[in-house]
């Protein structure tokens, strides 16, 4: 029996020691907490989601929920464990994250993977190893990865939401509802005058922030802004954003300026984050700030919203189509530090190099996804992008082939899926 070391117990190293240990390898998974965590894990868990619980939408219509089928498809038990996790959240799939990781950690024992708890510092090690470390990889193994990739110094900053003790806000202000019938009562809204949401905005972009060095300002990921970020962007923009208040009128007697929604963040319903409300304020701005939120005068915040870097490198220059390094024999990478941007995303580059290993030694035919399909486009785009300035890409309907003029939208999206998913099926039927 093969045995194979797998650096990182997050999303994409869970992922992919558990396929391995189906597979029947030897897994050796490598993780250095609880003893060490990096400055945003709080959990001395395995497969810890750190900033927003949410993993996006289920529908096939969405480039997210198309992605979810493709990944049902390949067998992820990672997406399995998180809908025996979940928590309202609409037509999200959203997640108790201690539930999660405890889950994940019974799977990983159940299949016999080995957990050791050591911090791994050298790159390369000898082979066959997958560096799983994620964004959050530590300072001593980061700085060996750039020197080993050139002194490449690709990062973006990611953002954490503000997490609240639910008995702390005042239900004879805020509301429960959705901006979609079937999501009515997975959310608490806060919802604002204008003259309440003038007074929040100017509070908001003028509050402190935690101190960026100059080379590192506006080095954001679009879709992880900090709320301040956006409001930055003008008066207006949160209204179009995070805070927009389309589709509460019949919870409530008049027609809010803006809303902030609420989501359920544990199974027994005690906390909530701050949807889209990721921040690098300062913590006292925050308890400032927040607490003028009509229904959170008196908020308890449970956790406060930070900021982190996310470091990654440049995958096609580095990586072969297997997400092997170039130019090492059986090293490989996976996760978010392949250049991918998302939780299913991360999880999804887990699975892919276990068949991919798997394949290679002999346990199944080649595993080579169509590329016309999302997990195909996102190893395309990781791995063969060719323009001057590669950054993390997640999951959306970009990454397949374009239909042609078609008006109606929904309907554009309902032929690329279709297409996609018959791509898919037929790749797993021959596969299998």
């Amino acid at each position: 029996m093969k045995t194979i070391k797998v650096i990182g117990a997050g999303l994409a190293g869970c992922e992919a020691s558990i396929k391995l240990a189906e597979l029947g390898f030897e897994v050796e998974l490598y993780d250095m907490k609880p003893s060490k965590k990096s400055p945003a894990h709080e959990l001395t868990l395995p497969a810890e989601i750190v900033c927003s619980n949410s993993l996006g939408a289920e529908e096939v219509t969405t480039g997210s929920g198309l992605f979810k089928y493709e990944l049902d498809k390949l067998g992820c038990r990672l997406l399995e464990i998180a809908r025996k996790s979940r928590v309202k959240a609409g037509r999200a799939l959203a997640v108790d994250r201690a539930i999660f990781s405890e889950n994940v950690k019974k799977l990983l024992e159940e299949k016999g993977v080995k957990l050791i708890e050591k911090e791994i510092i050298e790159f390369p090690i000898e082979g066959p190893v997958i560096y799983a470390t994620g964004p959050l990889t530590s300072e001593g193994l980061a700085e060996n990865m750039r020197e080993f990739f050139s002194n490449e110094k690709f990062y973006f900053y990611d953002a954490i939401a503000p997490v609240i003790d639910k008995d702390s806000i005042d239900m004879n202000i805020a509301f429960i509802g959705g901006r979609y019938q079937e999501d009515a009562g997975d959310y608490i809204n806060c919802p604002f005058t204008e003259e309440q949401y003038n007074v929040f905005y100017n509070e908001l972009i003028n509050a402190e922030q935690h101190e960026l060095k100059d080379f590192e300002k506006g080095h954001f990921f679009e879709s992880c802004m900090p709320i301040e970020e956006i409001a930055s962007r003008g008066p207006k923009t949160p209204l179009f954003g995070p805070m927009r208040p389309v589709g509460f009128e019949h919870y409530i007697d008049f027609i809010p300026y803006a809303v902030l929604q609420l989501r359920q963040d544990d199974m027994i319903g005690s906390c909530y984050n701050m949807v889209g409300f990721q921040t690098n304020l300062k913590y006292s701005e925050q308890k400032r700030v927040f607490s003028l939120i009509p229904g959170l005068e008196n908020a308890k915040f449970v956790r406060y919203g930070q900021m982190h870097k996310n470091i990654y490198v440049n995958s096609p220059e580095k990586l072969n189509s297997d997400f092997s390094v170039k130019g090492l024999e059986d090293v490989y990478l996976a996760g978010q530090i392949t250049g991918v941007e998302g939780y299913v995303e991360s999880i999804f580059t887990g699975l892919y190099v276990a068949y991919k290993f798997a394949s290679k030694y002999g346990k199944f035919k080649d595993f080579k996804i169509p590329i016309d399909t999302i997990s195909g486009g996102i190893i395309r785009y990781i791995t063969e992008y060719s323009g001057k300035n590669f950054q993390p890409m997640n999951a959306n309907f970009g990454l397949l082939p374009n239909p042609g003029k078609i008006r109606d939208k929904k309907l554009k999206k309902k032929i690329m899926a279709d297409k996609s998913i018959e791509l898919f099926d037929n790749f797993i039927k021959n596969f299998y």
